[in-house]
This record gives structure tokens, C-alpha cells and sequence, in this order.
């Protein structure tokens, strides 16, 4: 049996208002979120683009860049939200009361 470990394969995943990215990369067995990101180029690709650990998860599921990988993850990058999820709904729900 050979010493050698198999390199993991995960997915990198951004989505712009006017372009969706989603890079395979190959790295090796105890890689992190982090290791992901550098490895995908989108950095080079989307001026102003910067992971952090408040926006970035797995599979939806938000994580740190420190996170070990697994085969398969897809890593995701998120935009900041353009406006607060709740307030959003209460200015839905006040138009419906007018109606």
C-alpha cells in the first residue's frame, strides 16, 4: 500500500448579479476553505471579491476558512444582502394590509 493520499475534489462557488462562477479544483487531503478559495483564482477574476469567515459555507451552510474539506464540498462565497430579510418582509406584509 502506498503512502500517498488521494487529492479531494471540491467546487468553488460564487454568484454576481450578472454572472454566476463555479470552479473545480483539485487539492490536497486536509485543505481548508481558505486553501479552496486561493486555489480557484476567482480573487484575480472579481475585483473586490474577499472571503472571510462571515461569508463564506458549505453546501449553504456557513463555516470559517479554516475548515477542513471533504470530497465533493462545494465551497460558496456570498454577496452581502441588499436589504434586511425581516424588514423586507414587513414592508411586504404592510402593502398586503393596504390591499
Amino acid at each position: 500500500m502506498s503512502g500517498t493520499v488521494a487529492p479531494i475534489a471540491v467546487e468553488v462557488a460564487y454568484v454576481a448579479p450578472d454572472a454566476s462562477y463555479l470552479v473545480p479544483v483539485s487539492l490536497p487531503a486536509g485543505s481548508t476553505v481558505a486553501d479552496a478559495w486561493s486555489a480557484s483564482g476567482l480573487a484575480g477574476r472579481i475585483p473586490g471579491l474577499v472571503a472571510r469567515d462571515d461569508n463564506v459555507g458549505i453546501f449553504s451552510k456557513p463555516c470559517s476558512l479554516a475548515t477542513l474539506l471533504r470530497d465533493g464540498d462545494r465551497v460558496e462565497i456570498y454577496r452581502p444582502l441588499l436589504a434586511d430579510p425581516k424588514e423586507a418582509r414587513r414592508r411586504r406584509a404592510a402593502l398586503q394590509k393596504k390591499r
